[in-house]
Formats: structure tokens, C-alpha cells, sequence
């Protein structure tokens, strides 16, 4: 006989709870911190996240128990208290629906191992599988009626925690992968392959969860569909892509967006929805309202302000052995620059790369710019995709550097080849935080950031590494910074971008800008800039593309003007989006040091098209 949460399945749609992890985050608890604990520390704090969430409307909350296995638990020397924090886990989730008073359904999860399995790790499929079914013993235990096995990357992985349940109970199961904003799981499978995949397990339902935010899984969504045959899909995506705000981490779509999104998947055929990362009880609250309906909810330049003076590095220690990089000459004879940015392979080729920059140039650029791991994934190293387009092209080339994957003494190792292999121009970044990209469990460095790189840089500039001591001869890097004038916190950019300039940066290159006036007014309450600003120009290609980056990439804001004349301009809108991009690059020519152009999913020949306004 089928269990309730299965026969529910079949009649209506579900509403999942949203995020755990994140809400007990933004109520102070430390991201270190292991957030299984609070069940036994502090489970007044648990219960009223899972109250909030049955308050509003949740048909179904999932227990605090994601990273509860022995090996996740074992980072925070609790290896030994699996099944105690798994049943408090439960009974915490239990005593809310109590409570209140609603039939709400009470979800284990069951989080990865944390682990690589061989041979990529160490973790044998044994160990694996041991650790999951201890885990879900300690659920079963606790009175469950499902288990969520979510935010999985690995195919094998998955198979075996569903096993393991398989192997104690005949409850419900609900299993979730993980997918890029590529549209592929971090392992390279496609929607459809995982659909297949775990239709096989016998599941009660399958989908996607977490890492990418409602655009990208309502198309993970509708490819998953065909193979799913009868089997109900789930899907719970994160509140947009986090932005870095001080040591926290900030999600970014709103409500009225996550609950448009959730009806179209409703619509689409989806049977359980609800939201992961970032997603807060206001979100849900706006899930139950349009679920309810069953229908998805519808969907004059200022002139640059004045510099003032802020105090800028001296710069008299630089190398003079060495001459200016065609960058530094532009900068410091008041050329406007042009650059275009060019994102690293995911393989070992960069033939296609080298033929876009080709193009290009045959447009007057002289200089690209070469991204770092930017969201935190896996490509070809910055330096020898740098390289190897310099040596295809003859550009010159500015190289991002960002401080997540290097330790100090990694970071000057770096800094001194690219300088012994004349790459000179240096954008200094902080960098996006591993949890957003490729590998989530893969550590982050971050010994020093934005700001200290420059100052390492500095300090090279003038013939001393990190500490004090000679390195010789000095560098002479041509520093420059990163801007976010759409920063949540702007008093805070504000502060760190006098910083940067009192560390030594020579100029800066901001985020992608849709509106001038935003730029105008960031700098005019900083006091100006005294060094040149490149202003980012990222060409739209569709609505849809502009409704992506407003409501689900940090740093990017879009007037809805804009937004609206892409919805207008329909089939024509990549047009309308050259048109709105030409417009901007003719009056940022006006009025700024230069343009930082970003082609979207490798369109080199739309920033051809953009360029002509430069003409």
C-alpha cells in the first residue's frame, strides 16, 4: 500500500520548506559551525526555522540533518554522535508539526559523504554505503515518513545512499542531483542521463536541488521531464547565485521571482517544489500563494562627478628595467582603452578562444583580459590560457587574479613566474568562494584578499615579497582593481575601494553597468576616483537573459527599462540588446577612462557588433 507522502504525490503538488543551513547562517551562526549539532546545542533555534516554514504554508519540512554522516561530523569531532543528532534531528521537526496542529510531512536528508569515492578519493563504495545506512538507520529511528538524498554530484554516490535506505526501510524516497549553471552536473551528466539514471534507483520521485538558482532548473526541469515517465519530479533551486557581502554570503532573488518560477514548474509538470540555499520562509510563503492559484504569477545621463583627492600609492618604487605594458601607456596618456574579456577552457585547447580574440582584434582590440575561475569553476589556469592567447594573437593581455586557491606563498609563486613571463597587467580579486561553483566541498584559501593582493603586489613593485624580504630586482606590475558600484553594502565598497587605491591600484574595471547614473553616483559618494575607471559592458541576448543576471548573478542590477524594452523587442531582442550596448559603450566613451567588454556564452561576434560604436 502506498505510503501517504507517495498517494500526495500523486494528487497535487508539494511545497518543500526552503533553506536550513543558510537561515540559521543569517541568524548568526557561525558558516564554520556545524549546523547538524544545533540539534542537541540549540534546538529552540532549529525549531523555529521549521515553524516558520510550516507557518507559512510547507506541506513538508526536511530534518537539520544534511551534513549529519560520520564523516562530515568527524571534521567537527563528532564522528561518534551520528544517530543522537540524526534523531534530535527528527524529533525536533516531529515536535514543530506537532505543535501546530499540520499534517505537514517530516523528511530526513541525507546530504553527501564530503568525501571523493575511488579512485578520484579515498572513500571506498563500502565505506560510502556503511556511512549512509548508518545515517538513515538513525532517521528511521527517529520517525521519518520519507528521506530526501539531495545536492548529490556523483552519480555512484547517489545510487549507493539510496540503496542504503532501501536497505532499512520501504519509506518514500526523494533523490536530488546538483547541477552548473551550465546546465550539467558537476561530473559532466546530462539532465536526461540523470533522469535515467534515477528513474532505475525506484524512487518516489527525482529531480534537482541547489548550486543554480530557478532559471537553470526549470530548463534542468524540462529536459528531465521526457525520461522521467511517470515519476514525479522535485525541484528546489537556490535564491540566485550568492554574492560575497564582508564574510557573508547573500542570495539575491526575490520572493515574487522564486514563486513565478515555481508555478511555471507546477505547470511544467514538477510535483514537489521548494527552495535551497538562500531561500528564507518569505520565498515559500510566496510559493504557497501562487501554488494556491495553480497558475504562475505574470511576469537622462548624469554628467561623471568631479575626482577628489584619495590618497594613491606612490609609485616611484616601480621597475624601470622593463618598459610600460601597452595598457599602462594607454592609461597614463589618457587613451581611451578598450578590453575584452575571454573566459579560460573548460579543456585543454584553446584553439576556439585564440579564433574569437582573432576577431577581435581585426576590430581594433589590442587588449583582453583573461578571467580566473570566475563563480568558482573549473577551467584552464589563468596564466597559461594568458599565454597561449598572447602567442596566438599578440594581444596584450590583462590577467585576472583571485586569492581562493593560493595560499601567500602560492600567490607570489604565481605572481613572480607571470612577471618572468612578461605578463604585467594584473586585476586583483578576491575571488568567488568555492561553495558557489564546481566543487562545494573543495576548501578556499583566501589568505589575504582583493586588497592585500594589490598591496603584495606593491610590495613586489618595489623589490620585497609579502614579509619585507628582497626579492631582487623589482616588478613592474601595472595594478589593477575590481569595482562593484551595485554593491548591497555600498558604504562598505566604497571604504574598500579607497583602500585598494591607497594599496597601489592604477585603475579599475567595475561589473557589468546597464545604467550610468548608478556609476555617477557611486563614485560622486566616494569623492570621485582619481584613477581611470573601465566600466563594464556586458551585451544582453534575450529577456529572459537580462530577467537571469537581475535576479540570480551577484553585482549585476538591470533598470527594468531595459529589461522591458528586451521583453518588447521579442525575437529581435538580441538586436535591441547590441543596440542598448552600443548606446552605453558611446557614452561611457564621453565620460570614462574605458570599456570592459564580456561577450555572454562565447559570442565573440556580438562584441564585434558592439564595437562599432567605438568607430
Amino acid at each position: 500500500m502506498p505510503h501517504a507522502f507517495s498517494r500526495r504525490l500523486g494528487e497535487s503538488p508539494i511545497l518543500c520548506d526552503g533553506a536550513m543551513g543558510s537561515v540559521l547562517y543569517a541568524r548568526g551562526v557561525s558558516p564554520d559551525a556545524c549546523f547538524d549539532v544545533l540539534n542537541l546545542n540549540r534546538p529552540a533555534l532549529v525549531q523555529a526555522v521549521h515553524a516558520e516554514y510550516v507557518s507559512v504554508g510547507a506541506d513538508c519540512v526536511e530534518t537539520n540533518t544534511f551534513g549529519a554522516n560520520r564523516f562530515k561530523l568527524a571534521v567537527h569531532g563528532l564522528a561518534d554522535r551520528v544517530r543522537e543528532i540524526n534523531r534530535a534531528g527528527v524529533k525536533l521537526a516531529r515536535d514543530v508539526r506537532e505543535s501546530t496542529g499540520r499534517d505537514v510531512y517530516v523528511l530526513g536528508s541525507i546530504g553527501p559523504s564530503g568525501k571523493y569515492l575511488a579512485p578520484l578519493g579515498t572513500m571506498s563504495e563500502a565505506e560510502a554505503s556503511e556511512a549512509f545506512r548508518e545515517q538513515a538507520e538513525a532517521l528511521l529511528e527517529g520517525g521519518v515518513d520519507g528521506f530526501v538524498v539531495e545536492t548529490f554530484s556523483d552519480l555512484t554516490e547517489i545510487a549507493l545512499a539510496v540503496a542504503a535506505v532501501r536497505s532499512v526501510t520501504d519509506l518514500p524516497v526523494v533523490a536530488q542531483m546538483a547541477f552548473t549553471d551550465e546546465g550539467v552536473t558537476f561530473t559532466g551528466h546530462s539532465p536526461e542521463q540523470v533522469a535515467r539514471h534515477l528513474r532505475g534507483l525506484g524512487v518516489e520521485a527525482f529531480g534537482a536541488n541547489c548550486s543554480v538558482g530557478s532559471s537553470v532548473l526549470y530548463d534542468v526541469l524540462e529536459r528531465m521531464l521526457p525520461a522521467a515517465a511517470s515519476v514525479p519530479l522535485a525541484i528546489q533551486p537556490n535564491a540566485g547565485l550568492p554574492s560575497r557581502i564582508g564574510e557573508r554570503l547573500i542570495y539575491l532573488s526575490s520572493p515574487a521571482y522564486m514563486a513565478e518560477y515555481a508555478g511555471r514548474m507546477v505547470e511544467a509538470g514538477a510535483r514537489l517544489i521548494g527552495g535551497c540555499c538562500g531561500t528564507t520562509p518569505v520565498h515559500v510563503a510566496a510559493m504557497r500563494e501562487v501554488l494556491d492559484r495553480r497558475a504562475p504569477s505574470p511576469r537622462a545621463p548624469a554628467r561623471p562627478p568631479a575626482a577628489r583627492s584619495v590618497p594613491v600609492a606612490e609609485t616611484t618604487g616601480l621597475a624601470t628595467a622593463r618598459p610600460p605594458t601597452l595598457l599602462q601607456r594607454k592609461l597614463d596618456a589618457g587613451e581611451f582603452v578598450v578590453t575584452v574579456e575571454l573566459d579560460p577552457p573548460r579543456g585543454h585547447t584553446v584553439d576556439k578562444l585564440v579564433q574569437g580574440a582573432k576577431l577581435l582584434r581585426e576590430r581594433g582590440v589590442e587588449i583582453v583580459d583573461i578571467n580566473d575561475g570566475s563563480l568558482g569553476r573549473v577551467r584552464m589556469s589563468v596564466l597559461a590560457t594568458a599565454l597561449l592567447v598572447r602567442e596566438g594573437t599578440g594581444l596584450d593581455v590583462n590577467m585576472h587574479f583571485t586569492c581562493r586557491d593560493r595560499n601567500l606563498m602560492g600567490i607570489q609563486a604565481d605572481l613572480l613566474g607571470a612577471h618572468a613571463l612578461d605578463i604585467r597587467n594584473i586585476l586583483a580579486m578576491t575571488g568567488d568562494p568555492p561553495r558557489a561553483g564546481d566543487y562545494t566541498n573543495a576548501t578556499a584559501v583566501f589568505d589575504v584578499d582583493g586588497v592585500g593582493l594589490i598591496e603584495v603586489l606593491r610590495r613586489m613593485n618595489e623589490g620585497l615579497d609579502a614579509t619585507g624580504n628582497s626579492i631582487g630586482e623589482p616588478t613592474s606590475f601595472c595594478i589593477g582593481a575590481a569595482l562593484n558600484p551595485a554593491a548591497e553594502d555600498v558604504d562598505r565598497e566604497i571604504e574598500r575601494f579607497r583602500r585598494k587605491l591607497q594599496a597601489g591600484a592604477r585603475w579599475v574595471q567595475t561589473q557589468p553597468v546597464y545604467d550610468l547614473a548608478q556609476l555617477d553616483r557611486f563614485l560622486e559618494r566616494a569623492g570621485g576616483s582619481p584613477v581611470p575607471v573601465l566600466v563594464g559592458v556586458l551585451p544582453l541576448h534575450s529577456f529572459r537573459h537580462a530577467e537571469f543576471l537581475h535576479n540570480e548573478v551577484p553585482g549585476i542590477t538591470i533598470p527594468d527599462a531595459v529589461r522591458a524594452r528586451l521583453r518588447e523587442a521579442g525575437d529581435r531582442a538580441l538586436r535591441a540588446g547590441i543596440e542598448l550596448a552600443q548606446s552605453l559603450v558611446h557614452e561611457v566613451r564621453r565620460r570614462y577612462g574605458g570599456a570592459y567588454l564580456m561577450p555572454s556564452f562565447g559570442r565573440f561576434e556580438v562584441v564585434a557588433e558592439v564595437l562599432d560604436a567605438i568607430h
